[in-house]
């Protein structure tokens, strides 16, 4: 159905999503104060393309149809999706809808910019000043505090023998371009023993889905005496302590590769330092194309002769010469910046107010995605406040 005759019937709205948690839960986080119908549609991928990256396309192709969701008419008027291979099946509908389909991606697009509606950065994605790109400092992550409640619960008294401050260590795991091995991760718990030293408390060590099995065998190889350690497993909600500790932990260590896990920490309004990991050694080539990438492509917001630069850099990464970088540190920055986490070794900050995100911001853009008109006004009740 064409935008503009959508009058009396709600739009239909799909929520495309993969096997990514955190993206997943971004876009839970918008939808949830959308007011219009919402179908969930889970994909699942064909190997190799369940753990490799496939070529960026508009494509089903990496799709399992026969586990997936089915990708058929009524098309939605809008499509809220994040991640690689999500995404590039919402373009496949979008093409399906002749142009009666608007897809919103969370996140940095892993190309074909120009063919999404809305792009949604936050403040690790740098992608250039474009009308369809939103800029914002933090993503849009909620933490669900009834379960936190419950697990908190359960968990009271099976933490309660642990000395206090109780210190609890989220390990996440290597990703580009940040290097995660064994030395790595003696660094860290060298820096954790020396928090509890300074403190008299203890650490409960957590390990997640990404964490290598040479790291997680490190962790438990160095775990300080009265510490407690898990090791990740799939389908084992009732010992996995990871929302327990969200419920009762003191302060938190967070890897830096995790942006859900930190953001989860902050949204709490507990004490977060955040570890970050290091980049390892890069070709000549490599630091060439981060060199032009820093050159032509400037993050939004820029102006002067790097904004002039603007369209060549479009021009090279339309062609795949260029790539947008991604930048985590970015998020540890914001973090820090709005007082709601530091650097590990550094004095933890106190306790206090969740880290706020620009969601009503996010949520008017979507609206005006529906809006043929373009007018928001008579849509100012649909907003959050």
């Amino acid at each position: 159905m064409p935008l503009d005759a959508m009058t009396s019937k709600p739009p239909l709205i799909w929520l495309l999503l993969g096997e990514k948690t955190g993206d997943n839960n971004q876009v839970d986080v918008i939808a949830d104060v959308l007011p219009w119908p919402l179908v969930r549609k889970t994909l699942q991928f064909c190997p190799p393309y369940d753990q490799e990256k496939p070529p960026f396309a508009v494509s089903i192709d990496h799709v399992d149809l026969l586990r997936s969701d089915r990708l058929e008419p009524p098309w939605p008027d809008l499509i809220l999706t994040s991640g690689r291979r999500p995404s590039m099946a919402a373009l496949w509908v979008r093409e399906q809808a002749r142009g009666g389909c608007r897809v919103a991606l969370i996140g940095k697009p892993s190309g074909l910019l120009e063919r999404f509606d809305l792009i949604v950065m936050s403040a690790q994605n740098r992608l250039p000043d474009r009308s369809n790109v939103l800029a914002v400092g933090l993503p849009p992550i909620r933490v669900d505090g009834a379960a936190i409640q419950r697990a908190g619960d359960a968990w009271r008294e099976r933490l309660a023998p642990l000395r206090r401050p109780l210190i609890a260590l989220l390990v996440g795991g290597p990703t580009h371009p940040f290097l995660f091995d064994e030395r790595i991760t003696e660094q860290l718990m060298r820096q954790v023993r020396k928090m509890l030293d300074e403190t008299g408390g203890s650490v409960y060590v957590t390990t997640s889905r990404r964490t290598p099995v040479a790291v997680t065998d490190a962790l438990e190889s160095h775990l300080p005496p009265g510490s407690q350690f898990y090791r990740w497993q799939p389908g084992d909600a009732d010992n996995n302590p990871y929302l327990g500790l969200l419920g009762n932990a003191d302060a938190f260590v967070v890897t830096g590769d995790s942006v859900s896990m930190m953001m989860e920490v902050a949204k709490l309004g507990k004490p977060l330092a955040i570890f970050p990991l290091p980049c390892p050694p890069r070709s000549l080539r490599a630091r060439l194309r981060s060199v032009f990438a820093d050159l032509l492509l400037p993050p939004a917001g820029s102006r002067g002769w790097r904004r002039m630069l603007q369209p060549l850099g479009f021009l090279l990464y339309r062609r795949g010469a260029l790539s947008h970088p991604r930048d985590l540190s970015a998020i540890h920055e914001t973090l820090i910046q709005r007082g709601r986490a530091v650097r590990l070794g550094e004095p933890l900050p106190p306790a206090g107010r969740a880290a706020d995100d620009e969601l009503a911001t996010i949520v008017a853009r979507i609206h005006a995605l529906l809006d043929p008109i373009g007018d928001a006004k008579d849509q100012r009740g649909l907003y959050p406040r």
